[in-house]
């Protein structure tokens, strides 16, 4: 069973100082965070580290993940291809909140480039202390069809 306090991270260059902000910010509050890269700002394709952190979450290794790219969105369809990763890409504090309370997200996307890093912080920790609402939402999430890994 995975951790709670064991949070995985990705990013490609265009969100790796993000996540390096993040990453130490995590570390302060005590989670212990496996880091899957990029770990520069050179140029890299997302997928290479996106891939990676999703399969752990899909199996189970990890129970929290977030991912950033620059828009957030190229690392999230990314994460979404694992039949149990419920990726969302988060902009504000509200989809943060929502995206755990309604969606039961397990992987949290941020854009790297389109916000600032207070920002980003206060809403990775809306996504790790909201708890998922269940009973209507979990009818729906049980009908987000399912493709086989």
């Amino acid at each position: 069973m995975a951790d709670n306090k064991v949070i995985g991270m990705a990013s490609d260059h265009g969100g790796f100082a993000m996540k390096e902000y993040i990453k130490q910010k995590l570390k302060e509050a005590g989670y212990e965070v496996k880091d899957f890269g990029t770990h520069s700002e050179k140029s890299v394709d997302y997928p290479d580290y996106i891939h990676p952190l999703a399969s752990e979450v899909n199996k189970g290794l990890l129970k929290r993940a977030i991912i950033m790219c620059g828009s957030g969105n190229g690392a999230q369809m990314t994460a979404n291809k694992y039949p149990n990763v419920r990726a969302a890409l988060c902009w504000d504090e509200e989809q943060a909140r929502l995206a755990r309370q309604h969606n039961d997200a397990n992987i949290m996307s941020l854009p790297g480039r389109f916000i600032a890093f207070d920002l980003a912080w206060k809403m990775v920790q809306l996504f790790l202390n909201t708890p998922f609402e269940g009973g209507r939402h979990l009818r729906r999430i049980k009908k987000i069809p399912k493709i086989l890994s």
